[in-house]
């Protein structure tokens, strides 16, 4: 069990939206209520909270109240996950986290700038104690016993520059920062007018994602081979961010994505004989 924690300074970004196509300005302040609380400036402060029963998977991760949402929540999340921040204000004008270059390395390299402050409440961890498997269209998510935070990923696309990717690693702050964080989320340009018609994708570009036509990456190079399982990662580490207290398990994903990532966590947290509090 460890203490609580916060950022000693605030720090701020600005970027664009991808789905909104918006320009967004994000503040990110120190807080000691021990809980990540957000904050739309634009609709007078009002409040969002972690709740995983009003969250919504619409190719990305977002919060709901009411009427009004945060969209894209998940790469931010990863960051503070890996760095163990569990307490922070963030306010932002608008109704996304900014994308920036499609990766959480932004964030990280704020949060390294920031710094950390440790709070005087202590934070349970979350032990899986029995296993577990969902499945959903062809995908699906092993859950398992482990002594830390594993994550083992597997991707296929029928795609000359994917093909079949896996990855598997044990999540911590040094090789989050170093070998997922940089990874960036990626399209096929024959999806974007589906999307766009979705109203999804309209702040998208070739500076904020890995984009393939029918034959190959047309904006590389590629930070890492394997850049794209290292991404899908990236968003099982920010969804599983929302349990809000880290979790010592193996999480196995084939072919998965945010809506199914949601779902264990609320499979999770209604099925509390499958863990234990450390």
């Amino acid at each position: 069990m460890r203490n609580k924690q916060t950022i000693a300074r605030e720090c701020a970004l600005s970027g664009t939206g991808i789905h909104s196509g918006s320009q967004v300005n994000l503040r990110i302040l120190p807080s000691t209520s021990g809980r990540i609380v957000f904050r739309r400036t634009d609709l007078d402060g009002l409040e969002f909270r972690i709740e995983p029963d009003k969250m919504a998977a619409r190719n990305s991760s977002n919060l709901i109240r009411d009427e009004h949402r945060i969209l894209t929540i998940e790469h931010l999340m990863a960051a503070l996950y890996a760095f163990d921040i569990d307490s922070l204000d963030i306010e932002l004008d608008g109704e996304e986290i900014p994308i920036m270059d499609g990766s959480a390395r932004p964030f990280v390299e704020v949060l390294e700038g920031a710094g950390l402050k440790e709070l005087n409440s202590q934070l349970e961890t979350i032990r899986i104690r029995e296993s577990f498997s969902l499945e959903e269209g062809g995908a699906s998510i092993r859950v398992t016993p482990a002594d830390s935070f594993e994550i083992s990923y597997r991707i296929e696309f029928d795609h000359p520059a994917v093909g079949v990717q896996e990855m598997s690693l044990e999540v911590n702050r040094a090789d989050f920062a170093s070998e997922i964080a940089p990874a960036r989320t990626f399209g096929f340009l024959k999806d974007v007018p589906e999307l766009r018609a979705r109203h999804l994708a309209l702040g998208g570009s070739l500076d904020n994602a890995l984009v393939l036509d029918d034959k190959e990456l047309i904006n590389g190079p590629l930070r890492f081979p394997d850049e794209f399982v290292r991404h899908k990662i990236l968003d099982l580490v920010g969804d599983l961010s929302i349990l809000e207290r880290p979790v010592h398990g193996r999480f196995a994903a084939d072919r998965a994505g945010h809506g199914l990532h949601l779902r264990t966590v609320r499979y999770l947290l209604d099925n509390p004989r499958l863990w234990t509090i450390l």
